[in-house]
């Protein structure tokens, strides 16, 4: 017996008599009360969907200059998103009402720079060990059935919680990700014959008894309809376009919200495992849910709707916070706050400024970015003006705003605005502020093991010499850099002693 089988033997028990608790004593009589046949029912047409961490695919294609290469029936969503593995086949077991699933394709991930080759292949799902497994080539040796995730399982198999293994930290470089949380995982059968319906589709427990499917589906088909009818409400209501007029084509703005991230990629970097910082709204500022994006309020300014333009101000201040005890008198080496953004329109053209406040000297009215709109025209419906993804691009002066962590020409997130002209005039709704409060705290994935390396990696990504020439830095990563991967370049910054606040010292100097 191999040290493998010898370990999974016991987590399978574990986890069997676990998934059959979570399934519930309903679905247990269901199944029950089918017919004696044969305890394992063959299953094919299955894919598996999981991004294995989202940090650890912004920190391969971002400071490490690495890629992502599905092949044989994988693929991977576009943006750096989540893989998926296809043909899944195998069994469901009536009596222990688990699935056990191989499948096809293999996911290669390498970085030159940062010296890693690792490939993931025969990936399977076991809902009775309650985890997921691949065979993992690295450095030339093929290790079999290595668990990557224990899984919280569920009956749907959708959206299922995942938690790293030891082992897939040993994969990925980093012992920090031991037992922090994966991405969500999801299991379906994507190419069922008709006659086989009633057999254990993307949740096996129910599978015999096929009527909760259809209810379900009438209920979800039922829901559309609701909405259109109250998607149809608003409309009828909005007919009346009485209100247009006593808009004037040009005047003062009566209130307005701006949605912008600042960048993806520098908001989980502040609170991941490198800077273990936190990130806090205040004065009418806030952000959404899971490290989202910034809603600032009470927009004042102008526009005049013939000239197509649009100058307004808005309330609320957002801070970013990291690497704690390595500033001046042991403070944060990554103290910046925006405050008082300021958005500007001409006919789809503008700017983005904010005053800036780093390690404590404020500088006002910095441009922070160039914005271009879709469109040129800017039309008031129900005396409000709405600009959507608004493309923002870094500046000469936000790329020294943000210490040189990134180069001027960067794309940033996009920007949202909407100013009401009217006092009356209803804004549209943000869709998930948080109310101001803060979503900062060290990332659960980031631990200690960020600490000391991943500032000197910060250090040097600015300029791109030693981390591997990734033009943008380390604020560009995310969160959660594997340790190991920075290697003899980053022991050689932490023995020079250099560190984000050295780093942002020196250029205020040289400024």
């Amino acid at each position: 017996m191999s040290t493998t089988d010898r370990r999974r033997r016991p987590v399978v028990l574990a986890a069997a008599v676990a998934t059959a608790a979570a399934l519930g004593a309903t679905a247990l009589a269901t199944l029950g009360a089918g017919p004696a046949s044969a305890a394992e029912v063959p299953l094919s047409g299955y894919e598996l969907t999981w991004g294995i961490k989202q940090s650890y695919r912004t920190y391969v294609t971002g400071m490490a200059a690495g890629t992502f290469t599905a092949t044989d029936g994988a693929s991977q969503a576009a943006d750096n998103g989540a893989f998926t593995f296809t043909g899944g086949a195998g069994t469901y077991d009536s009596t222990a009402h688990t699935v056990d699933l191989g499948f096809q394709g293999s996911l290669r991930i390498v970085s030159q720079a940062h010296g890693f080759d690792i490939t993931l292949s025969d990936v399977r799902f076991d809902s009775a060990a309650a985890e997921i497994t691949a065979d993992v080539t690295k450095s030339g040796t093929t290790t079999q059935d290595v668990p990557l995730a224990d899984v919280t399982v569920t009956r749907a198999m959708t959206d299922m919680t995942t938690k790293l293994t030891k082992e897939a930290a040993d994969t990925l470089g980093s012992p920090g990700y031991e037992g922090a949380a994966g991405d969500p995982l999801t299991v379906v059968q994507k190419t069922a014959p008709p006659s086989s319906t009633p057999t254990p589709t993307a949740t096996p427990t129910q599978s015999p008894s096929p009527t909760p499917s259809p209810t379900a589906t009438a209920t979800e088909s039922a829901t559309p309809t609701a909405t259109a009818t109250e998607s149809a409400s608003p409309s009828t209501s909005a007919t009346p376009s009485e209100p247009a007029p006593d808009a004037p084509a040009r005047g003062d703005i009566a209130d307005g919200t701006l949605g912008w991230g600042v960048k993806q990629s520098f908001r989980a970097y502040v609170v991941g495992g490198v800077a273990n910082g936190e990130i806090t709204t205040s004065g009418g500022a806030s952000q959404a849910a899971d490290n989202g994006v910034f809603t600032f309020t009470d927009a004042t300014g102008e526009y005049d709707t013939d000239a197509d333009t649009l100058a307004a101000s808005f309330k609320g201040a957002v801070t970013f916070q990291g690497h704690k005890g390595q500033g001046e008198g042991g403070g944060y080496g990554l103290d910046l706050t925006l405050t008082n953004l300021r958005a500007t329109l001409d006919e789809g053209e503008g700017e983005l400024t904010a005053d800036v406040t780093s390690l404590g000297e404020k500088t006002e009215d910095v441009v922070l970015a160039d914005l271009a709109a879709e469109g040129s025209d800017l039309k008031a419906q129900d005396d409000v003006i709405t600009a959507d993804d608004v493309t923002a691009t870094l500046t000469d002066a936000g790329a020294k705003a943000f210490g040189g962590f990134y180069t001027a020409g960067t794309a940033l997130d996009p920007v949202d605005l909407a100013v009401a002209l009217t006092a009356d005039a209803e804004l549209p709704d943000d869709g998930g502020s948080t109310g101001g409060g803060s979503t900062g705290g060290g990332s659960a994935s980031g631990g200690s093991t960020g600490g000391s390396s991943g500032t000197a990696g910060s250090t040097t990504g600015g300029t791109g010499s030693t981390t591997g020439g990734v033009t943008g830095g380390l604020a560009g990563t995310g969160s959660d850099v594997p340790v190991a991967a920075l290697g003899t370049a980053a022991a050689v910054t932490v023995a020079a002693g250099a560190g984000v606040v050295l780093m942002m010292r020196r250029r205020r100097t040289e400024a």
